[in-house]
């Protein structure tokens, strides 16, 4: 009997068991980047009083059109609560800090989405 007779169970064995991974679309990092910025902007614009936006609900939009798998939801997710925990740890009250900060992130969101739909989208 041949050893590759005899491996050839083992193999389908691994390859039965192993988890498919799935691959991240080019843009993940740009979509994990503008789901921080977004979850800063909902902790940001309440404490200032700027803006009506409910940035939580346009993150959900967002995650609903891209479709993502359970992994990358769950990334896209951490991302908004990581920016929206990064500023509630450290802005109790807005301060001209707080309003400079909401100022980039708004022109950092608007490029990054921008982009992801200039280079992707289209």
């Amino acid at each position: 009997m041949s050893l590759l007779r005899l491996l050839r169970p083992l193999f389908l064995a691994m390859l039965i068991a192993a988890p498919a991974f799935a691959i991240d679309p080019p843009y993940q990092r740009q979509m994990e980047r503008l789901a921080e910025i977004m979850g800063s902007l909902y902790f940001l614009q309440p404490l200032c009083q700027t803006g009506n936006e409910d940035w939580r609900e346009q993150m959900a939009e967002l995650i609903a059109l891209d479709e993502p798998d359970e992994d990358r939801r769950q990334r896209l997710a951490g991302a908004f609560n990581g920016g929206y925990n990064a500023f509630a740890r450290f802005h109790h009250q807005c301060t001209p800090a707080s309003r400079e900060a909401l100022a980039r992130l708004l022109v950092e969101a608007q490029r990054l989405a921008r982009e992801i739909h200039t280079r992707f989208a289209e």
